[in-house]
């Protein structure tokens, strides 16, 4: 006879008799479940600390103070803030003393003697002060660019004329140089001294003569004005 095999079958059958006695053990008939009644887990695997946990609940970390901190004004204040009436810490002591708001009134008076008021009509002030500097510039732009032709206009005519007295004058330069040839009947050469003393004689004759008929220009305008206003 295989005693093996009888034993690996009598193992077998103990084992499945072994799970399923016990999977009838854990159930509970529906009449003995009572509704009412709280039931508490029976393993926490969050590894979390109550303080943490009543933090992840939104109710406060701590009910009694476990450290100097949890005793300042500061967390108390932090603490009602963030849970109100649940954290069971009175209201007052979100407001300070009288002696804390002396302080900090003349503290005040020092750094921020102006009131809210007079802050807001100071920047009201200077906004103004602004928008009218922008406006003031915004016309002068406005009005140069109006007489932005004219002066387009003026620079062109103030070209042209120097381009025309530089062209006057350097015929007036080849005419007097003419001259002073005729005047020696012969081809003389522009660095002979002969040449540059006639030459300069030339051209003060010449701008004699300018400003003479520029003098006559003048009288004639004067002549016209006066014979105008008279009228």
């Amino acid at each position: 006879m295989n005693f093996r095999k009888l034993n690996a079958s009598r193992g077998i059958s103990i084992r499945c008799l072994k799970y399923s006695t016990g999977s009838t053990k854990s159930e509970i008939p529906a009449s003995f479940v009572n509704e009412n009644a709280e039931y508490e887990p029976v393993r926490d695997k969050s590894g979390l600390r109550k303080q943490h946990k009543n933090v992840l609940f939104e109710t406060t970390p701590y009910h009694e103070a476990h450290s100097w901190i949890h005793l300042t004004e500061k967390y108390q204040r932090s603490m009602y803030g963030k849970f109100g009436a649940s954290s069971e810490i009175n209201p007052q002591i979100c407001f300070g003393l009288k002696s804390d708001y002396a302080k900090t009134n003349k503290l005040q008076s020092i750094t921020q003697p102006d009131t809210i008021q007079q802050m807001l009509e100071k920047v009201r002030v200077t906004k103004a002060a602004k928008l009218d500097a922008i406006n003031e510039r915004e016309e002068a732009i406005a009005k140069k660019l109006d007489k932005l032709e004219q002066w387009k206009a003026d620079l062109k005519a103030k070209v042209a004329k120097r381009e025309a007295d530089a062209a006057a004058a350097i015929q007036r330069k080849e005419r007097l140089i003419e001259e002073v040839r005729r005047h020696f009947g012969f081809k003389v050469d522009t660095r002979d001294d002969r040449f540059k003393e006639m030459l300069e004689q030339k051209e003060r004759e010449d701008k004699r003569k300018q400003k003479e008929a520029k003098r006559k220009v003048k009288e004639e305008k004067m002549m016209a004005k006066l014979v105008k206003q008279s009228v």
